[in-house]
């Protein structure tokens, strides 16, 4: 997603970025969506297996708070967060929704498609494709209400490294953003780029998040700075490999 773009300098406020031109992101296929629904399955099946510690520096989860956020949570941690937020979140709140940043990619499909599974709204869009309207579109969930989400080193990173679209978002939408992590006694971890996490069954959880990182509405570049290294320090102090 991009970020300094979409602030006007002179006014020192953010601003929506104008069209230049639609791309439309790769839907899924036949075979992606039946695949979609293996992984969901498997998802459920696992996650209700997985006993889960929280350590809630924000005091957000634990009495799980009526205010909207913007969940920050590394790439490598997504496999349980669709059931945590609706263990930890929605079990509390039934009304809640979420939408969330995925790539505008043919592998972004996939992953959109396990979303809606989930309930969760797929935001198609990246740092290198269709940046601009998926921030339009994520400013509008939250407007109406939705907590967001995005994968602040993803979509190919580099590992544990906070890109700045994060700290635009929450400047146009006021929204605080919530550090989450997670580390497992028990998984398997990929070979990829962001050495991805895939939990193993009777695994257990612990859930920590840090602080609320508030992004003002007049913050300039320098601030904006200040705020990317603040939430990339805080994801790294709550996670633990």
């Amino acid at each position: 997603m991009a970020a300094p773009s979409e602030f006007d300098a002179l006014a020192g406020r953010p601003r929506i970025p104008r069209r230049s031109g639609v791309i439309v992101p790769h839907q899924a296929n036949g075979w992606q969506r039946l695949f979609a629904r293996l992984i969901w399955l498997s998802v459920c099946a696992l996650s209700a297996t997985v006993r889960v510690r929280i350590t809630d520096q924000a005091g957000y989860l634990s009495g799980a708070s009526a205010t909207p956020v913007i969940f920050a949570v590394w790439h490598n941690r997504l496999a349980l967060v669709l059931s945590l937020y609706a263990r930890l979140v929605q079990r509390r709140q039934p009304g809640r929704r979420m939408a969330a940043l995925v790539s505008a990619s043919k592998d972004g499909a996939l992953l959109a498609r396990v979303l809606e599974l989930f309930q969760v709204e797929p935001v198609r869009g990246s740092s290198s494709r269709r940046g601009p309207q998926a921030l339009r579109e994520l400013v509008t969930w939250g407007g109406n209400g939705c907590d967001l989400a995005i994968t602040p080193d993803g979509p190919r990173g580099p590992r544990y490294s906070v890109q700045e679209g994060i700290v635009a978002l929450a400047q146009l939408t006021g929204r605080p953003i919530l550090p989450v992590a997670y580390d497992l006694n028990w998984k398997l971890q990929l070979r990829s780029w962001d050495r991805f996490q895939i939990p193993l069954p009777f695994a257990r959880c612990h859930v920590c998040t840090g602080r609320l990182i508030h992004v003002p509405r007049e913050a300039s570049a320098v601030e904006r700075e200040q705020l990317r290294r603040q939430l990339e320090d805080a994801l790294r102090e709550i996670t633990r490999d």
